[in-house]
Protein backbone atom coordinates (compact mmCIF):
# COMPACT_ATOMS: atom_id res chain seq x y z
CA UNK A 1 0.00 0.00 0.00
CA UNK A 2 1.52 3.23 -0.78
CA UNK A 3 2.25 6.22 1.83
CA UNK A 4 -0.57 8.05 1.17
CA UNK A 5 -3.33 5.78 0.61
CA UNK A 6 -2.08 4.25 4.07
CA UNK A 7 -2.62 7.53 5.72
CA UNK A 8 -5.86 7.96 4.30
CA UNK A 9 -6.52 4.27 5.69
CA UNK A 10 -4.99 5.70 9.07
CA UNK A 11 -7.45 9.00 8.82
CA UNK A 12 -10.81 7.61 7.53
CA UNK A 13 -14.09 7.43 9.46
CA UNK A 14 -17.47 6.44 8.89
CA UNK A 15 -20.18 9.46 8.81
CA UNK A 16 -23.48 9.65 7.29
CA UNK A 17 -22.29 11.67 4.82
CA UNK A 18 -22.76 10.84 0.84
CA UNK A 19 -20.47 11.43 -2.46
CA UNK A 20 -21.01 10.64 -5.38
CA UNK A 21 -18.00 10.94 -8.08
CA UNK A 22 -19.12 11.14 -12.17
CA UNK A 23 -16.22 10.12 -14.41
CA UNK A 24 -16.80 11.62 -17.72
CA UNK A 25 -14.46 8.99 -19.72
CA UNK A 26 -11.97 11.47 -22.04
CA UNK A 27 -14.13 14.59 -21.36
CA UNK A 28 -10.73 16.53 -21.87
CA UNK A 29 -9.96 18.03 -25.35
CA UNK A 30 -8.34 20.46 -27.37
CA UNK A 31 -9.57 23.26 -30.09
CA UNK A 32 -9.72 22.58 -33.69
CA UNK A 33 -7.93 25.36 -34.92
CA UNK A 34 -5.55 27.82 -32.72
CA UNK A 35 -7.19 30.22 -30.20
CA UNK A 36 -10.81 27.93 -30.58
CA UNK A 37 -12.92 26.61 -28.19
CA UNK A 38 -12.39 22.54 -26.62
CA UNK A 39 -15.43 20.39 -27.12
CA UNK A 40 -16.46 21.45 -23.39
CA UNK A 41 -16.04 25.20 -23.75
CA UNK A 42 -18.31 24.72 -27.12
CA UNK A 43 -20.56 23.30 -25.76
CA UNK A 44 -24.00 24.71 -24.05
CA UNK A 45 -24.08 23.93 -20.17
CA UNK A 46 -26.20 25.83 -18.18
CA UNK A 47 -26.76 23.24 -15.61
CA UNK A 48 -22.84 23.13 -15.39
CA UNK A 49 -22.03 26.43 -15.63
CA UNK A 50 -24.45 27.47 -12.71
CA UNK A 51 -22.46 24.77 -10.55
CA UNK A 52 -19.38 25.87 -11.13
CA UNK A 53 -19.81 29.03 -10.27
CA UNK A 54 -20.67 27.35 -6.62
CA UNK A 55 -17.57 24.89 -6.74
CA UNK A 56 -14.34 24.20 -6.41
CA UNK A 57 -12.32 23.46 -9.70
CA UNK A 58 -8.60 22.62 -11.03
CA UNK A 59 -6.86 20.66 -12.87
CA UNK A 60 -5.91 16.67 -12.67
CA UNK A 61 -2.65 14.88 -13.92
CA UNK A 62 -3.85 11.14 -13.62
CA UNK A 63 0.01 9.65 -13.43
CA UNK A 64 2.10 12.89 -14.34
CA UNK A 65 3.52 15.29 -16.42
CA UNK A 66 3.08 14.31 -20.24
CA UNK A 67 2.02 10.48 -19.57
CA UNK A 68 -1.27 9.63 -21.40
CA UNK A 69 -2.99 7.20 -19.75
CA UNK A 70 -5.00 4.67 -20.45
CA UNK A 71 -8.83 4.13 -18.98
CA UNK A 72 -7.53 1.65 -16.24
CA UNK A 73 -4.51 4.07 -15.07
CA UNK A 74 -6.86 7.04 -15.24
CA UNK A 75 -9.41 5.24 -12.80
CA UNK A 76 -7.21 3.96 -10.28
CA UNK A 77 -5.30 6.93 -10.23
CA UNK A 78 -9.21 8.66 -9.58
CA UNK A 79 -9.59 5.94 -6.60
CA UNK A 80 -6.60 7.09 -5.12
CA UNK A 81 -4.37 3.71 -6.35
CA UNK A 82 -1.37 5.10 -7.70
CA UNK A 83 -1.37 3.71 -11.11
CA UNK A 84 2.84 3.38 -11.40
CA UNK A 85 1.94 1.01 -8.89
CA UNK A 86 -1.22 -0.93 -8.99
CA UNK A 87 -0.67 -1.77 -12.29
CA UNK A 88 -3.27 -3.99 -14.06
CA UNK A 89 -3.73 -4.93 -17.84
CA UNK A 90 -7.23 -4.15 -19.48
CA UNK A 91 -7.76 -7.81 -20.03
CA UNK A 92 -8.46 -8.34 -16.43
CA UNK A 93 -10.30 -5.71 -16.12
CA UNK A 94 -12.81 -6.76 -19.24
CA UNK A 95 -13.02 -10.07 -17.82
CA UNK A 96 -13.81 -9.54 -13.92
CA UNK A 97 -16.35 -6.81 -16.11
CA UNK A 98 -18.57 -9.74 -17.52
CA UNK A 99 -18.17 -11.60 -14.53
CA UNK A 100 -15.31 -14.23 -15.87
CA UNK A 101 -13.30 -15.69 -12.91
CA UNK A 102 -9.58 -14.85 -13.66
CA UNK A 103 -7.56 -18.27 -11.63
CA UNK A 104 -3.86 -17.95 -10.36
CA UNK A 105 -1.83 -19.03 -13.97
CA UNK A 106 -4.64 -17.64 -16.48
CA UNK A 107 -4.15 -14.77 -18.61
CA UNK A 108 -6.84 -12.63 -19.74
CA UNK A 109 -6.24 -10.11 -22.75
CA UNK A 110 -8.87 -7.11 -24.69
CA UNK A 111 -9.02 -7.67 -27.66
CA UNK A 112 -10.01 -5.29 -30.89
CA UNK A 113 -11.93 -6.30 -33.71
CA UNK A 114 -10.24 -4.87 -37.14
CA UNK A 115 -10.43 -4.09 -40.26
CA UNK A 116 -7.48 -5.37 -42.76
CA UNK A 117 -6.50 -4.72 -45.97
CA UNK A 118 -3.67 -6.12 -48.74
CA UNK A 119 -1.00 -7.32 -47.18
CA UNK A 120 -2.88 -7.26 -43.81
CA UNK A 121 -2.61 -3.55 -43.13
CA UNK A 122 -4.73 -2.33 -40.34
CA UNK A 123 -7.70 -0.12 -42.17
CA UNK A 124 -9.57 0.61 -39.20
CA UNK A 125 -8.39 -0.50 -35.99
CA UNK A 126 -12.33 -1.15 -34.44
CA UNK A 127 -13.85 -2.59 -37.88
CA UNK A 128 -16.40 0.25 -38.31
CA UNK A 129 -17.15 0.02 -34.37
CA UNK A 130 -19.89 -3.15 -35.13
CA UNK A 131 -23.20 -4.13 -32.86
CA UNK A 132 -23.45 -5.85 -30.31
CA UNK A 133 -25.04 -8.23 -32.19
CA UNK A 134 -22.42 -8.73 -34.68
CA UNK A 135 -19.52 -9.02 -32.39
CA UNK A 136 -21.36 -11.88 -30.70
CA UNK A 137 -21.86 -13.51 -34.30
CA UNK A 138 -18.32 -13.27 -34.48
CA UNK A 139 -17.35 -14.79 -30.89
CA UNK A 140 -19.76 -17.30 -31.91
CA UNK A 141 -17.73 -18.36 -35.19
CA UNK A 142 -14.66 -17.41 -33.12
CA UNK A 143 -14.81 -20.43 -30.11
CA UNK A 144 -15.80 -22.71 -32.97
CA UNK A 145 -12.58 -22.02 -34.96
CA UNK A 146 -10.46 -21.64 -31.99
CA UNK A 147 -11.67 -23.73 -28.62
CA UNK A 148 -7.70 -24.31 -27.72
CA UNK A 149 -4.59 -24.05 -29.09
CA UNK A 150 -1.71 -26.79 -28.44
CA UNK A 151 -3.86 -28.44 -25.09
CA UNK A 152 -4.47 -24.92 -23.62
CA UNK A 153 -8.10 -24.07 -23.33
CA UNK A 154 -9.15 -20.59 -25.26
CA UNK A 155 -12.29 -19.06 -23.94
CA UNK A 156 -13.76 -15.41 -26.09
CA UNK A 157 -16.34 -13.48 -24.85
CA UNK A 158 -18.28 -10.60 -25.97
CA UNK A 159 -17.45 -7.23 -24.55
CA UNK A 160 -19.43 -4.11 -26.77
CA UNK A 161 -18.89 -3.24 -30.23
CA UNK A 162 -15.40 -4.01 -31.64
CA UNK A 163 -14.30 -5.00 -28.18
CA UNK A 164 -13.91 -8.84 -26.88
CA UNK A 165 -12.24 -10.49 -24.37
CA UNK A 166 -9.86 -14.15 -24.39
CA UNK A 167 -9.08 -15.57 -21.87
CA UNK A 168 -6.05 -18.11 -22.11
CA UNK A 169 -6.25 -20.72 -19.27
CA UNK A 170 -3.44 -21.78 -17.79
CA UNK A 171 -3.16 -25.60 -16.57
CA UNK A 172 -1.79 -27.10 -13.06
CA UNK A 173 2.15 -26.14 -12.63
CA UNK A 174 2.06 -24.35 -15.62
CA UNK A 175 1.08 -20.97 -15.04
CA UNK A 176 1.05 -18.21 -18.51
CA UNK A 177 2.92 -15.35 -17.78
CA UNK A 178 1.45 -12.05 -19.14
CA UNK A 179 4.34 -9.67 -19.85
CA UNK A 180 3.85 -9.36 -23.41
CA UNK A 181 4.10 -6.64 -26.17
CA UNK A 182 0.80 -5.57 -27.99
CA UNK A 183 -0.51 -6.89 -31.56
CA UNK A 184 -2.10 -3.21 -31.73
CA UNK A 185 -0.03 -0.82 -33.28
CA UNK A 186 -2.99 2.10 -32.16
CA UNK A 187 -2.65 3.70 -35.53
CA UNK A 188 -3.89 2.27 -39.08
CA UNK A 189 -2.26 1.99 -42.72
CA UNK A 190 0.27 -0.61 -40.73
CA UNK A 191 0.35 -4.68 -40.14
CA UNK A 192 -0.35 -5.60 -36.68
CA UNK A 193 2.79 -6.19 -34.56
CA UNK A 194 4.19 -9.87 -33.44
CA UNK A 195 3.48 -10.65 -30.19
CA UNK A 196 7.00 -11.17 -28.62
CA UNK A 197 7.20 -12.47 -24.80
CA UNK A 198 10.03 -9.49 -22.11
CA UNK A 199 10.00 -12.74 -20.11
CA UNK A 200 10.73 -16.43 -20.21
CA UNK A 201 8.20 -16.91 -18.53
CA UNK A 202 5.48 -15.23 -20.99
CA UNK A 203 6.61 -17.02 -23.93
CA UNK A 204 4.29 -20.03 -24.04
CA UNK A 205 1.59 -16.79 -24.09
CA UNK A 206 3.12 -14.92 -26.50
CA UNK A 207 3.04 -18.11 -28.88
CA UNK A 208 -0.76 -18.63 -27.93
CA UNK A 209 -1.54 -15.00 -29.27
CA UNK A 210 0.19 -14.96 -32.70
CA UNK A 211 -1.65 -18.45 -33.21
CA UNK A 212 -4.61 -16.84 -31.87
CA UNK A 213 -4.28 -14.22 -34.61
CA UNK A 214 -3.60 -16.54 -37.21
CA UNK A 215 -6.08 -18.55 -37.03
CA UNK A 216 -8.31 -15.93 -36.10
CA UNK A 217 -7.94 -14.27 -39.53
CA UNK A 218 -8.68 -17.31 -41.30
CA UNK A 219 -12.30 -18.32 -39.63
CA UNK A 220 -12.96 -14.40 -40.20
CA UNK A 221 -11.24 -14.32 -43.58
CA UNK A 222 -14.67 -13.81 -45.61
CA UNK A 223 -15.61 -10.73 -43.61
CA UNK A 224 -15.84 -7.59 -45.45
CA UNK A 225 -15.14 -5.61 -42.52
CA UNK A 226 -14.01 -7.51 -39.38
CA UNK A 227 -11.58 -9.91 -40.46
CA UNK A 228 -8.49 -9.37 -37.70
CA UNK A 229 -7.59 -9.17 -34.44
CA UNK A 230 -5.46 -6.72 -32.63
CA UNK A 231 -4.47 -7.63 -28.91
CA UNK A 232 -3.32 -5.25 -25.67
CA UNK A 233 -3.73 -5.43 -22.43
CA UNK A 234 -2.36 -8.87 -21.13
CA UNK A 235 -2.76 -9.62 -17.41
CA UNK A 236 -3.12 -11.80 -15.07
CA UNK A 237 -5.26 -11.77 -11.45
CA UNK A 238 -4.51 -8.05 -10.02
CA UNK A 239 -4.71 -7.65 -6.67
CA UNK A 240 -5.67 -4.46 -4.68
CA UNK A 241 -5.94 -2.93 -1.26
CA UNK A 242 -10.22 -2.97 -0.15
CA UNK A 243 -11.79 0.11 -1.47
CA UNK A 244 -14.02 0.11 2.08
CA UNK A 245 -11.27 -0.93 4.33
CA UNK A 246 -9.31 2.14 2.93
CA UNK A 247 -11.65 4.68 2.66
CA UNK A 248 -14.46 3.11 5.37
CA UNK A 249 -16.97 3.59 2.63
CA UNK A 250 -19.61 1.76 0.95
CA UNK A 251 -19.29 1.95 -2.38
CA UNK A 252 -21.17 1.24 -5.24
CA UNK A 253 -20.53 1.56 -8.97
CA UNK A 254 -22.94 2.72 -12.19
CA UNK A 255 -21.37 1.84 -15.48
CA UNK A 256 -22.71 0.10 -17.99
CA UNK A 257 -18.83 -0.55 -20.02
CA UNK A 258 -17.29 -3.94 -18.82
CA UNK A 259 -14.25 -2.50 -18.57
CA UNK A 260 -15.19 -0.10 -15.74
CA UNK A 261 -17.20 -2.26 -13.62
CA UNK A 262 -14.27 -4.73 -13.77
CA UNK A 263 -12.18 -2.41 -12.16
CA UNK A 264 -14.76 -1.12 -9.58
CA UNK A 265 -15.30 -5.36 -8.83
CA UNK A 266 -11.26 -5.77 -8.12
CA UNK A 267 -11.48 -2.89 -5.49
CA UNK A 268 -14.37 -3.97 -3.48
CA UNK A 269 -17.24 -1.63 -5.02
CA UNK A 270 -20.90 -2.84 -5.55
CA UNK A 271 -21.30 -3.15 -9.19
CA UNK A 272 -25.57 -2.09 -9.60
CA UNK A 273 -27.54 -3.41 -12.52
CA UNK A 274 -28.32 -0.83 -14.96
CA UNK A 275 -31.26 -1.03 -17.31
CA UNK A 276 -30.75 0.26 -21.17
CA UNK A 277 -27.80 0.71 -23.39
CA UNK A 278 -24.92 2.94 -22.78
CA UNK A 279 -25.67 5.79 -24.96
CA UNK A 280 -28.75 6.36 -22.64
CA UNK A 281 -28.27 7.48 -19.40
CA UNK A 282 -31.62 7.53 -17.87
CA UNK A 283 -30.73 4.01 -16.87
CA UNK A 284 -27.61 5.28 -15.02
CA UNK A 285 -29.85 8.09 -13.33
CA UNK A 286 -32.63 5.31 -11.91
CA UNK A 287 -29.60 2.94 -10.73
CA UNK A 288 -28.57 5.68 -8.94
CA UNK A 289 -31.94 6.74 -7.28
CA UNK A 290 -33.11 3.26 -6.19
CA UNK A 291 -29.71 2.52 -4.09
CA UNK A 292 -29.55 5.94 -3.02
CA UNK A 293 -30.55 4.79 0.60
CA UNK A 294 -27.33 2.24 0.49
CA UNK A 295 -24.18 3.28 -0.34
CA UNK A 296 -22.48 6.38 0.83
CA UNK A 297 -20.66 6.35 -2.22
CA UNK A 298 -21.10 6.26 -5.78
CA UNK A 299 -18.93 6.07 -8.95
CA UNK A 300 -21.29 7.39 -12.16
CA UNK A 301 -19.66 6.54 -15.36
CA UNK A 302 -19.94 8.26 -18.39
CA UNK A 303 -18.58 6.28 -21.28
CA UNK A 304 -19.66 8.60 -24.27
CA UNK A 305 -17.66 11.53 -24.28
CA UNK A 306 -14.49 9.11 -24.82
CA UNK A 307 -15.40 7.49 -27.88
CA UNK A 308 -16.95 10.28 -29.71
CA UNK A 309 -13.32 12.02 -29.34
CA UNK A 310 -11.99 8.81 -29.89
CA UNK A 311 -13.86 8.36 -33.84
CA UNK A 312 -12.59 12.39 -34.02
CA UNK A 313 -16.48 13.44 -33.99
CA UNK A 314 -15.74 16.89 -32.13
CA UNK A 315 -19.76 17.73 -32.93
CA UNK A 316 -20.54 14.79 -31.02
CA UNK A 317 -18.72 14.77 -28.27
CA UNK A 318 -20.09 18.32 -27.78
CA UNK A 319 -23.16 17.11 -27.80
CA UNK A 320 -22.93 14.17 -25.24
CA UNK A 321 -21.56 17.10 -22.88
CA UNK A 322 -24.72 18.93 -23.19
CA UNK A 323 -26.70 15.34 -22.32
CA UNK A 324 -24.99 15.15 -19.41
CA UNK A 325 -25.48 18.37 -18.46
CA UNK A 326 -29.78 18.51 -18.81
CA UNK A 327 -29.56 14.97 -16.48
CA UNK A 328 -27.17 17.05 -13.98
CA UNK A 329 -30.42 18.37 -11.85
CA UNK A 330 -31.66 15.01 -11.48
CA UNK A 331 -28.09 14.24 -9.54
CA UNK A 332 -27.96 17.40 -7.86
CA UNK A 333 -31.74 16.40 -6.52
CA UNK A 334 -30.37 13.89 -4.33
CA UNK A 335 -28.42 16.42 -2.47
CA UNK A 336 -25.08 14.21 -2.18
CA UNK A 337 -23.01 16.29 0.84
CA UNK A 338 -20.44 16.15 -1.92
CA UNK A 339 -20.42 16.10 -6.12
CA UNK A 340 -17.32 15.81 -7.97
CA UNK A 341 -17.10 15.73 -12.17
CA UNK A 342 -13.83 14.44 -13.37
CA UNK A 343 -12.32 12.74 -16.36
CA UNK A 344 -10.09 10.13 -15.80
CA UNK A 345 -7.95 11.55 -19.15
CA UNK A 346 -8.52 13.33 -22.43
CA UNK A 347 -9.58 12.25 -25.54
CA UNK A 348 -9.60 15.16 -28.11
CA UNK A 349 -11.70 14.54 -31.28
CA UNK A 350 -8.17 16.54 -32.80
CA UNK A 351 -6.31 13.71 -31.55
CA UNK A 352 -9.08 10.83 -31.90
CA UNK A 353 -6.89 9.17 -28.88
CA UNK A 354 -6.78 9.66 -25.32
CA UNK A 355 -3.62 12.75 -24.70
CA UNK A 356 -1.81 13.86 -21.53
CA UNK A 357 -3.21 17.28 -21.22
CA UNK A 358 -4.56 17.56 -17.31
CA UNK A 359 -8.90 17.09 -17.28
CA UNK A 360 -10.80 19.57 -14.98
CA UNK A 361 -11.85 18.38 -11.68
CA UNK A 362 -14.80 20.15 -10.03
CA UNK A 363 -15.89 19.56 -6.58
CA UNK A 364 -19.53 20.16 -5.56
CA UNK A 365 -20.59 20.79 -1.69
CA UNK A 366 -17.81 19.98 1.44
CA UNK A 367 -15.89 23.18 2.75
CA UNK A 368 -14.14 24.82 -0.16
CA UNK A 369 -12.92 28.52 -0.30
CA UNK A 370 -14.28 31.53 -2.96
CA UNK A 371 -13.75 30.19 -7.00
CA UNK A 372 -13.03 32.59 -9.60
CA UNK A 373 -14.17 29.84 -12.26
CA UNK A 374 -17.39 30.84 -13.74
CA UNK A 375 -18.00 26.96 -16.37
CA UNK A 376 -16.78 23.42 -16.03
CA UNK A 377 -14.10 24.10 -18.82
CA UNK A 378 -10.33 23.36 -18.98
CA UNK A 379 -9.65 26.73 -19.62
CA UNK A 380 -12.07 28.08 -16.28
CA UNK A 381 -10.51 24.99 -14.21
CA UNK A 382 -7.19 26.85 -14.38
CA UNK A 383 -8.37 29.43 -12.19
CA UNK A 384 -10.03 27.37 -9.43
CA UNK A 385 -8.67 27.03 -5.76
CA UNK A 386 -7.81 23.43 -6.69
CA UNK A 387 -4.94 23.92 -8.74
CA UNK A 388 -2.73 20.86 -10.52
CA UNK A 389 -3.48 18.05 -8.90
CA UNK A 390 -2.20 14.67 -9.33
CA UNK A 391 -5.63 12.29 -9.67
CA UNK A 392 -4.42 10.25 -6.34
CA UNK A 393 -5.03 13.62 -4.72
CA UNK A 394 -8.74 13.46 -5.58
CA UNK A 395 -10.41 11.13 -2.68
CA UNK A 396 -8.78 12.55 -0.35
CA UNK A 397 -10.10 16.08 -1.19
CA UNK A 398 -13.50 14.13 -1.37
CA UNK A 399 -12.88 12.36 2.28
CA UNK A 400 -11.96 15.82 3.85
CA UNK A 401 -15.18 17.60 2.10
CA UNK A 402 -17.57 15.13 3.20
CA UNK A 403 -15.70 15.31 6.98
CA UNK A 404 -14.81 11.51 6.64
CA UNK A 405 -10.74 12.28 7.49
CA UNK A 406 -9.63 12.66 11.29
CA UNK A 407 -7.17 14.94 11.81
CA UNK A 408 -3.20 13.70 11.09
CA UNK A 409 -0.87 13.94 14.32
CA UNK A 410 -1.38 15.64 17.58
Amino acid sequence: MSDLLETVRSLAKKTDTKIVLVVLDGVGGLPLELNGDTELASAITPNLDTLAQDSQLGLVELVGAGITPGSGPGHLSLFGYDPLKYVVGRGALSAVGIGVKLNTGDVAVRGNFATLGAGRVIEDRRAGRPSDEKNAEIVTRLKAAIPEIGGTPVEIYTESEHRFVVVFRGQPGEPLGANISDVDPQITGVAPHVAAATDPASEKTAALINSFVARAEVALKDEPQVNGVLFRGYSDVPHFPSFADVYQLDAACIASYPMYKGLASLVGMEVLPVEGHEDALDGKVKALQDNWDKHDFFFFHVKKTDSTGEDGNFAEKVHKVEIFDELLPQLLALKPDVLAIVGDHSTPSKLLSHSWHPVPLLIHGGHGRRDAAARFTEEEAQKGTLGLRRGTDVMPLLMANALKLNKYGA
